[in-house]
């Protein structure tokens, strides 16, 4: 399951839950992209949730559909990551290092308060 909400103006809530198939995956994509068309140095929480590695016609999707998600990356100045597994935290604090301009930070999934402060502190 990937669910994403706009709680605010400035902000996108995405949930990602177990396995994602091509067509959740689609789905989910589009509804970030045009979600976050008119976001300007907004802020996202993710809640990753006993994730499964996605399958290979999700994967092809979110290929297709990386150019879009590179450009969206630029509308965000911060991204806090909730997950109940320490990889997936990990994997968001290295893929942070890597883009430039955008500030991710992990938190346990029972933090979901420190996360919540952490994004405000970036709100503009």
């Amino acid at each position: 399951m990937l669910t994403i909400t706009k709680p605010e103006p400035n902000r996108l809530d995405v949930e990602l839950a177990g396995k994602l198939d091509a067509e959740a995956m689609a789905k989910g994509l589009d509804e970030l992209i045009t979600l976050s068309r008119d976001i300007n140095r907004g802020v996202m929480l993710y809640r990753v949730i006993s994730v499964e590695f996605p399958d290979l016609g999700a994967l092809s999707v979110q290929m297709t559909r990386l150019p879009k998600l590179f450009g969206l990356l630029g509308r965000f100045d911060r991204c806090a990551v909730l997950s109940d597994a320490a990889w997936v935290r990990t994997a968001a604090e290295v893929e942070g290092a890597f883009f430039p301009g955008i500030e991710i930070k992990a938190f346990a999934l029972n933090q979901g308060s420190a996360a919540e402060a952490w994004l405000k502190t970036g709100m503009a």
